[in-house]
């Protein structure tokens, strides 16, 4: 369900105050992006943009941030002509990076998730652009920033002395998930309470956190 993050400790304390970073590492399949949709269909209604290994090419720093300086501005209700204008047409790296920041500054609060960090090219300095960015904005305007990623070393370094929350799959929410397409099965074992609970426990034993 996802829950259990929205409740943890971490995320409350990320929600509560301003400028905080939290850093979500999770292992392949472990459900980072199923749990930021939770994130983004939480109160907050947080800008949002997710890392594709696909798309590479097309996921440059300067694209991750006019696509989150789209979200943003969206928002609000007027906005300045020159912000208009930056948006419409092919604008330079400061130029996204002086609209992004004045769009912030009108804001009292923002929240920005950035879904599957890994996967942001490395080779041509996406991934530090990127964070470089969002600290700079966090420190000028208390902007709070959520990550999630793969456990990749270079990545771990840049969240150092951040709070981090690993995302695992609960045993709760695997139970439930098994629970609710046991029906799926044959007709024996929806009639058969206890192989029900077996296999349960044996898919979550499994399972450990993917």
């Amino acid at each position: 369900t996802g829950q259990w993050l929205l409740d943890s400790e971490q995320y409350q304390a990320w929600l509560e105050t301003k400028g905080q970073t939290l850093f979500c590492p999770g292992i392949p399949g472990a459900g980072k992006t199923i749990l930021t949709s939770h994130i983004n269909n939480d109160t907050i209604g947080p800008a949002y943009v997710y890392c594709n290994f696909r798309q590479q090419e097309e996921q440059k720093a300067d694209s991750l941030l006019a696509n989150l300086l789209k979200q943003l501005a969206g928002r609000q209700p007027a906005l300045p002509e020159r912000v208009i204008r930056t948006i419409e047409r092919n604008p330079s790296s400061n130029e996204i990076q002086r609209t992004f920041q004045s769009v912030v500054a009108g804001y009292p609060r923002v929240f920005i998730v950035v879904d599957a960090l890994d996967e942001c090219q490395a080779s041509d300095g996406c991934r530090i652009r990127l964070l470089s960015e969002l600290f700079n904005v966090q420190n000028r305007y208390g902007v709070n920033v959520l990550v999630t990623s793969r456990f990749i070393p270079e990545i771990m370094y840049q969240f150092k002395g951040y709070i981090h929350l690993e995302i695992r799959a609960t045993r709760e929410d695997v139970e439930r998930y098994v629970g609710g397409h046991l029906e799926q099965l044959r007709p024996f074992v929806q009639r058969n309470q206890q192989l029900q609970g077996e296999i349960k426990t044996k898919i979550s034993d499994a399972v450990d956190g993917m």
